[in-house]
């Protein structure tokens, strides 16, 4: 399975660094295909006075050495047309957030560098509407056909991220992975979906407690992949700290998730 973790911001190099070293792990793990992954700009936080991050060029120059230390793949987001370029000659896979994911100048650009692009489900949209955010990418890359299978050659994902349901609230339909697998592979951002945007006063709050078992049902209906931020210490987080994982509480999720995966088989 897709397996994309690491903490959501790069807070600094001690923590970027202490994180990855406990992640290796599942990088070693032959049934796991590892991505880490930290933002080096969290563009669209609630607040201008929120952290943000180190930005592009320190933020990359990290990511890198994270990967020629431990030899990881890497994914982390890009938010304007000129970045990906930029951040694919480090990056492995370049996500697309999810407020963006139907801005064409920054999915084409995307799709013009070799990397993976990862597109997240706006939290305001149909799950059917994705296939033409992927459809950008396909055709621009050559592409005419579509299908999941065509979609995982040309190195084309679609992230699950929740829904907005009322204010401040996310709900997860389970019915958007089968709709959105017709056209791509799915992953499904386990910590992401339990967030509540805006609603701790300028900031984003969360609901880590349901992380592991909609994880276990994602696990149960079939997902390609799974997404995890994960943080030592996630209620000292500088971004999304309510919704993050501890790494012991990842490992749990993980477990369960290879279980339910196993029996499946």
């Amino acid at each position: 399975m897709i397996l994309i973790a690491g903490p959501c911001s790069i807070e600094s190099r001690d923590l970027l660094f202490s994180v990855a070293e406990k992640l290796t792990k599942y990088n070693e793990d032959k049934t796991i295909n590892f991505y880490f992954k930290s933002s080096f700009d969290k563009a669209n936080r609630t607040s201008i006075n929120s952290f943000r991050g180190p930005g592009l060029q320190e933020g990359i120059k990290l990511l890198d050495e994270v990967k020629k230390e431990f030899g990881f793949k890497i994914l982390t987001d890009v938010h304007e047309s000129y970045q990906p370029p930029i951040v694919a000659q480090v990056a492995d896979v370049l996500q697309i957030p999810a407020f963006l994911c139907r801005q064409t100048d920054l999915l084409v650009a995307s799709a013009k560098t070799d990397a993976v692009v990862n597109i997240k489900k706006g939290q305001f949209l149909n799950p059917t509407d994705m296939r033409y955010s992927v459809k950008k990418v396909l055709e621009t890359r050559g592409i005419k056909e579509e299908g999941k299978e065509v979609a995982r050659k040309a190195k084309v994902w679609l992230t699950e991220r929740g829904s907005t349901f009322g204010y401040g609230n996310l709900v997860v339909d389970m019915r958007s992975f089968l709709i959105m697998s017709e056209f791509a592979p799915v992953v499904f951002d386990a910590t992401h979906s339990v967030q509540m945007p805006g609603v701790v006063g300028g900031s984003s709050g969360g609901k880590r407690e349901f992380v592991a078992p909609l994880s276990r049902a994602a696990a149960a209906i079939g997902v390609d992949g799974f997404f995890f931020e994960t943080h030592s210490n996630p209620d000292a987080a500088l971004c999304d700290g309510p919704n993050m994982l501890n790494l012991e509480a990842l490992d749990s999720a993980i477990n369960d998730i290879k279980k339910i995966q196993d029996s499946l088989k």
